[in-house]
C-alpha cells in the first residue's frame, strides 16, 4: 500500500478558521494526474497543491495546482501556503516554483524571532488585459443592477498575471449584497466565452480608502461559489490600478472573505518592470490539519 502525507492550512490570515483553506501534498511523486484531480475534488477545497521535483535543478520544486474540476496554471493562496509549508527548502529565504504559467518566486516571511509566518509571491507574468465584459452582464451574474457597477476608472475587463479574471469595481453596498446566480453565470459564459465554458471568475471590488479595497470573488462554474481569498485576482487588480496612472508602484491592502465568515487580508503590490507591470501578493498562514492518503 502506498501513502502520501498532506497538510492543510488557512492562508491570508493569522487566525485559525479564517482565510482561505488549502491542502498541500509536500511529496506527490507517484500520483497520477487523475489521482491528483480526484484528491482535489475529494478534499473539496478551492485548491490543492502537489509538490514534485523541479525540472530545472536550480529551482525548488514543480508545483501543480488543482481546483475541484481542473488544473490551474497559477494561483495565489496555493503558492503562499505552499511556500509556508516548504520554508525549510528555501535558499536565503527564497523558493522558486515551476508552474504552468511560469516561474513563481516566493519569499518566506518570518517574525522577529525567526518563526515562519507566511510568504510573499511574485506573479509569473506581467499584466495583460483581455476583452471588456459588459457591465450589465457582470451585474446579472451576481444579482446587481448595471448602475451598481462603476466604470469611471475602468470598465469590467479580463486581466491576468498568470491566471485570468474579470475585474469589476462596484459600490460598497453592492459588494455586500452580491449573490451569484449559477444559471446567469452559465448564460454569461456563453455570451463571454473568452475564459472557457466552465470558468467565468468575477472579482468584484469596492474602494475602502486611499490604499484599501474590499473584494469578493465568484466562480461557481468551476466549483467555487465564493472564494475567501484570491491572490491571483488581487495581483492583476493592483497591476491594473497602477496602469491607470503614472506612479512607479502601488500597494493595496485587500480584505476578502468577510461575507463568508472567513476574513482574509492580502497585501498586494505592483511596480513597473522592464517587461511591463509586475505584481506581488503576501499574507500570513496558520497550519490546521495533518493527514495521510493511502492507496
Amino acid at each position: 500500500m502506498s501513502a502520501w502525507d498532506f497538510v492543510t492550512l488557512d492562508v491570508f490570515t493569522d487566525t485559525r478558521f479564517g482565510g482561505n483553506q488549502l491542502a498541500v501534498f509536500p511529496d506527490a511523486r507517484g500520483l497520477t494526474d487523475a489521482q491528483m484531480q480526484s484528491l482535489a475534488a475529494e478534499l473539496n477545497l478551492s485548491e490543492t497543491t502537489f509538490v514534485l521535483p523541479p525540472e530545472n535543478p536550480g529551482n525548488t520544486a514543480r508545483v501543480r495546482i488543482f481546483n475541484r474540476v481542473a488544473e490551474m496554471p497559477f494561483a495565489g493562496h496555493p503558492n503562499v501556503g505552499t511556500g509556508f509549508v516548504l520554508a525549510d527548502r528555501a535558499t536565503d529565504g527564497l523558493l522558486r516554483f515551476e508552474e504552468i504559467a511560469g516561474l513563481v518566486a516566493v519569499t518566506v516571511l518570518r517574525d522577529a524571532v525567526g518563526a515562519v509566518t507566511g510568504a510573499e509571491i511574485g506573479a509569473p507574468q506581467p499584466l495583460s488585459l483581455g476583452p471588456e465584459m459588459p457591465a450589465a452582464l457582470v451585474a446579472g451574474c451576481v444579482g446587481l443592477s448595471e448602475a451598481d457597477v462603476l466604470t469611471s476608472a475602468h470598465r469590467p475587463v479580463m486581466a491576468s498575471v498568470g491566471n485570468s479574471f474579470v475585474l469589476a469595481e462596484v459600490t460598497g453596498e453592492a459588494l455586500t449584497r452580491a449573490k451569484p446566480d449559477l444559471a446567469r453565470f452559465a448564460a454569461a459564459a456563453a455570451e463571454f466565452p473568452h475564459l472557457g465554458p466552465r470558468r467565468l471568475p468575477l472579482y468584484l471590488y469596492a474602494r475602502a480608502g486611499e490604499a484599501r479595497v474590499n473584494a469578493r470573488m465568484f466562480s461557481p462554474l468551476s466549483g467555487t461559489v465564493e472564494d475567501a481569498a484570491t491572490g491571483s485576482a488581487a495581483t492583476p487588480l493592483v497591476a491594473l490600478l497602477l496602469s491607470l496612472g503614472d506612479a512607479p508602484r502601488l500597494s493595496l491592502e485587500i480584505t476578502q472573505g468577510v461575507q463568508m465568515g472567513r476574513p482574509s487580508l492580502l497585501s498586494a503590490s505592483a511596480f513597473r518592470g522592464a517587461d511591463g507591470i509586475r505584481a506581488k501578493v503576501a499574507g500570513r498562514c496558520v497550519p490546521v490539519f495533518e493527514g495521510r492518503f493511502r492507496l
